[in-house]
């Protein structure tokens, strides 16, 4: 293989590692502001919330964004479809819907919050690889150069190895950040959908609450009116008598 061809292939193996840095940092610096502004929404989110045992009232969800108050959103919406005005007995199918739809909309936000990571993982893994391949091309671009010269001292020998070698450094290094910033995402990640898996089952009980609440009066009604009859029929049988 001719020394032009081995520059070419090296010379390419390092221009993609500074090309897989640039891209390692821009996806590092736009997930960090991503996460950074989703926890003050939600923490503004939370905070506005009189009582996270109940659901939000619309004008609250209308003030506020992020990825708790769109799960709130889905939550109330849902609710006042299906769940309404059905009674404490019939509650367990818009209670189905509901879970299905916050578990669809937690699995929205979860997309949302992985895009990039793909990426992030793809150069943590391939990196050291590819400056592997370029320097094992530059080792030979090397070697070739030391049969050219017909000199194999160390004074020779060392400079252009060691100069190979740089590929392989060039690529642990953009490996490591790539790598770190995965598993901190990642585990960001985990916990947004912890909490976020936290607040829905909430919102679930919330909804359920205000159902048995509403029909609680209408039980009691029903059951004064049921004594007042019983009274009534008691009272005609004592005038009877």
């Amino acid at each position: 293989m001719s020394d032009r061809v081995n520059d070419i292939i090296v010379q390419g193996a390092l221009g993609i590692l500074i090309l897989f840095s640039v891209v390692t940092w821009a996806i590092v610096a736009i997930k960090w502001l991503e996460g950074v502004r989703a926890r003050r929404q939600d923490a503004r989110f939370r905070r506005a919330l009189e009582n996270e045992n109940e659901l939000p009232a619309p004008e609250l969800l209308r003030n506020h964004v992020g990825p708790t108050a769109r799960v709130a959103q889905v939550a109330v919406t849902t609710w006042e479809a299906n769940g309404r005005d059905v009674s404490a007995d019939q509650a367990s199918v818009p209670r189905e819907i509901l879970e299905l739809n916050l578990r669809r909309q937690i699995q929205k936000e979860r997309h949302t919050t992985e895009k990039g990571l793909a990426v992030l993982a793809s150069i943590g893994t391939t990196s050291p690889f590819i400056g592997l391949f370029g320097t094992v091309f530059g080792i030979l671009h090397a070697l070739t150069s030391i049969s050219s010269a017909g000199n194999a001292s160390l004074d020779v020998v060392a400079g252009p190895i060691g100069e190979a070698l740089v590929a392989t450094g060039i690529g642990i290094a953009v490996a490591v950040p790539a790598v770190l910033a995965f598993n901190y995402f990642v585990r960001k990640l985990k916990v947004q959908a912890a909490d976020l898996d936290d607040y829905a089952s909430a919102l679930v009980a919330a909804a359920l609450s205000s159902t048995l609440a509403a029909s609680r009066p209408f039980r009691s009604v029903s059951g004064e009116h049921h004594v007042h009859q019983l009274n009534k029929g008691s009272l005609r049988e004592a005038a009877s008598i």
